[in-house]
């Protein structure tokens, strides 16, 4: 008993009845940890209610957005869209597969007055960019009534504007992007930075100039000569489809095929563009079909969910984190 004779030395009271100071901070400790043990379990739970939900919630949102663009096909004739948005590259939304597929099926759609490409990139791959000129200008011959327009909303630069060359008329904005007519390839050099590092670069190759351009490596100026004629080559290639698309359209000047982007405005008086029209305005007075039926090929529902969920679980994170910043 506290207060007792005969007390041990390790009796949890003195004879005060008071613990020993030793054991208080035990005690405490103890505490504290359970305390701090709660916490984390307490955060670890918002955690995952918080990817339930955003899970949940992305699920609806899904869903809901394909009910909600799930309008009704136009029961006469309409205008077909198809949009080109971003990077034009392989394995991408505005890959020439995609693209492709979406412009055969609208000309082959039989109640297509018209198409409008409607077009926000920056350019991308000349390949790609010209398999999608070649299968328009195949379509425009195959199907002659129906007429294709590119429209242009914020940038169509580069690989974008090889595509809308191919089509009947190009309308834009006058704030819009259009031209950069060249082409760039880049690299970066880390010959300096590596010898600072004392790193030391091994390269066995069976060619003399296997290793082109090797960013660990001092430019040859025989490779900088060869590339360059490599994508001089290429550039004239893309001049030249510009030309075959737009024709004596386009006004003499010598800054035209050098790279220089112009606004709408401005690409109206080079001939880079035909009008200043938005696609609404193409479809209802060009055309004369106003309503429209939109082509472009959407991703199936399990990468819309995990884009969605994806973007959701990484706020939701951020938004957690900051919440336990202190």
């Amino acid at each position: 008993m506290p207060g007792s004779a005969g007390i041990p030395p390790d009796y949890p009271f003195d004879e005060g009845g008071n613990r020993s100071p030793w054991q208080q901070k035990i005690l405490e400790s103890i505490l504290l940890e359970s305390v701090r043990e709660q916490r984390r379990s307490r955060r670890w739970g918002i955690l995952f209610k918080s990817l339930t939900f955003v899970y949940l919630f992305a699920l609806l949102f899904v869903f809901l957005g394909d009910w909600q663009s799930a309008t009704p096909i136009p029961s006469g004739r309409y205008t077909a869209l198809i949009d080109i948005e971003g990077v034009i590259a392989a394995n991408q939304d505005a890959s020439a597969d995609n693209i492709v597929g979406a412009l055969r099926a609208a000309f082959e759609d039989d109640k297509t007055a018209g198409v409008i490409l409607r077009i926000n990139s920056p350019g991308g791959s000349p390949v790609q960019a010209g398999y999608v000129f070649d299968e328009i200008k195949r379509l425009r011959a195959k199907h002659p009534a129906i007429p294709l327009y590119a429209v242009v909303t914020d940038v169509c630069a580069s690989g974008g504007y090889y595509i809308a060359a191919a089509a009947d008329k190009i309308y834009a904005n006058k704030a819009s992007i259009v031209g950069s007519i060249g082409v760039r390839m880049d690299s970066f050099g880390f010959v300096e930075a590596m010898e600072k590092l004392g790193v030391e670069r091994r390269l066995l190759t069976s060619g003399d100039s296997k290793g082109l351009l090797d960013p660990f490596l001092p430019l040859k100026e025989s490779e900088v000569r060869h590339v360059k004629n490599m994508l001089d080559t290429i550039h004239k290639q893309f001049i030249a489809t510009v030309k075959e698309g737009r024709g004596d359209r386009l006004l003499e000047n010598e800054q035209l095929f050098t790279g220089l982007m112009w606004t709408g405005e401005q690409g109206l008086k080079l001939g880079l563009v035909d009008e200043l029209r938005s696609a609404s305005e193409v479809a209802r007075e060009v055309i004369g079909a106003d309503q429209m039926r939109n082509f472009t090929p959407r991703r199936d529902l399990l990468q819309r969910v995990t884009d969605r969920l994806g973007m959701a679980m990484a706020n939701s994170l951020l938004t957690l984190g900051a919440g336990n910043i202190r």
